[in-house]
C-alpha cells in the first residue's frame, strides 16, 4: 500500500498516493482536501434547517476548480424555514442536492466534500452525477448513504484528521 501525502490512510485520492517505497513527507501546511472541508463547514452556517446545519463543495478531480457549493435550506424564492420539525421531514433540500444541481454535467470524475455524511438519496444522486470521492466530516446518524455510496463505487474517507490543526 502507498502511504499517503496528506496522512489519512483512508485517502485513496489519486493525489494524495506517493510512489511505492515513498516516505510520506511532513504535513506543513494544510492539505487541500482539509481547506474544502472548512469550506463545507463554513457553508453549512448559511443553512436554515433548525436540526441539522450542512455544507457542500464540489470540486474537478484535479482539485483545482470549485464547480459548485450548497448547503440545505429551502427552495429559492420560499421562506427560509423548516416546513416541519420532524426529522426527515423538514422540507428542506439536502445540501448535496443544491450543490450538485448547480454543477456542470459535463465534468466528470467530480470530489465532494460534505460536513455531515449524505443520506441514501443524496448518495444516489452522488453516485449518478459523476464522483469518484466524498470526504465527509461527521456521520450522519443512519449510515445507509455511505454505504449506498461504497456500493456504487464511489470511495467515502471521514476527514477529521486535521480538524484541530491550522486555527
Amino acid at each position: 500500500m502507498t502511504a499517503p501525502k496528506d496522512g489519512v490512510a483512508e485517502n485513496t485520492h489519486p493525489l494524495n498516493l506517493l510512489p511505492p517505497g515513498s516516505d510520506a513527507p511532513a504535513v506543513t501546511r494544510i492539505p487541500l482536501y482539509e481547506v474544502y472541508m472548512r469550506m463545507a463547514e463554513e457553508l453549512a452556517k448559511r443553512s436554515t434547517c433548525i436540526r441539522l446545519q450542512v455544507g457542500t463543495v464540489v470540486t474537478d478531480q484535479r482539485l483545482e476548480n470549485v464547480l459548485a457549493i450548497g448547503y440545505n435550506g429551502n427552495a429559492r424564492g420560499l421562506p427560509n424555514r423548516c416546513d416541519s420539525t420532524v426529522p426527515g421531514s423538514c422540507g428542506c433540500l439536502h445540501s448535496e442536492m443544491n450543490a450538485l444541481v448547480k454543477a456542470p454535467g459535463n465534468v466528470g470524475d467530480k470530489v465532494v466534500f460534505v460536513s455531515a455524511s449524505p443520506c441514501v438519496m443524496c448518495a444516489k444522486l452522488i453516485i449518478n452525477s459523476g464522483v469518484t470521492h466524498v470526504f465527509y466530516r461527521k456521520a450522519y446518524r443512519d449510515p445507509s448513504g455511505i454505504e449506498v455510496l461504497r456500493a456504487g463505487g464511489v470511495e467515502t474517507v471521514l476527514y477529521d484528521r486535521w480538524v484541530n490543526e491550522w486555527r
